[in-house]
């Protein structure tokens, strides 16, 4: 069973989708039992850091996100849920994102003339190749929605870079912590297939 963090964030429709496509199990929830029961655990999400972190506080999620990334389940957070997992962002000054993963959340430079937010396909290069890229080749292309964006603290972590008015961190693995920028679940086969990646990953 795939579960799938709800905390009224948008995007958790498609991710369902997604997962149920690729003929898996799948329940959107917040309860903690059947998140810390599940064999891989995903959080999407598109909105703003503080409100979501909010959110997480007040259903109880943040300890139990922090109880499955402890306990080796893969887990894997998109978009919003990559951002969630760092330290904190520009976007919501003094709030504590949930400090999984080291690094910041900052807000993509509006004098390069492009237009913020960031939104389309963009191409990856590996930095260092993950498991959520094995059999896609770099360049390959996935697509963005975004206004910031991740410079994370440890380059060890990072699996996958793009550029859009800078550098971009578009993927990080720790462990069986995961986590993409992009939407994978909107990203057509390339999306897929990582999304297929992900879900062979063990604990």
């Amino acid at each position: 069973m795939v579960a799938v963090i709800d905390y009224d964030a948008g995007n958790i429709k498609s991710v369902e989708k997604a997962v149920a496509a690729l003929g898996e199990a799948v329940t959107v929830t917040r309860k903690r039992e059947d998140i810390l029961s599940a064999d891989h655990v995903i959080l999407p999400g598109v909105g703003a850091f503080g409100d979501a972190m909010e959110k997480l506080h007040r259903y109880g999620l943040a300890d139990t996100i922090r109880e499955v990334t402890d306990s080796g389940t893969p887990f894997l957070g998109i978009c919003l849920g990559l951002q969630l997992l760092f330290e904190s962002s520009e976007e919501s000054e003094g709030v504590p994102g949930l400090n999984i993963l080291p690094g910041r959340i900052v807000r993509l430079p509006d004098d390069q003339g492009l237009k913020i937010p960031h939104i389309g396909w963009n191409s990856l290069s590996y930095p260092n190749r993950g498991r959520l890229f094995a059999g896609i080749p770099e360049e390959s292309y996935v697509y963005f929605v975004h206004s910031y964006y991740l410079q994370a603290s440890d380059p060890a972590i990072v699996t996958a870079v793009t550029e859009y008015a800078a550098p971009i961190h578009a993927s990080v693995e720790r462990g069986n912590v995961f986590a993409c920028q992009f939407h994978p679940e909107k990203s057509s086969d390339v999306g897929m297939r990582i999304l297929r990646n992900f879900l062979a990953i063990e604990s």
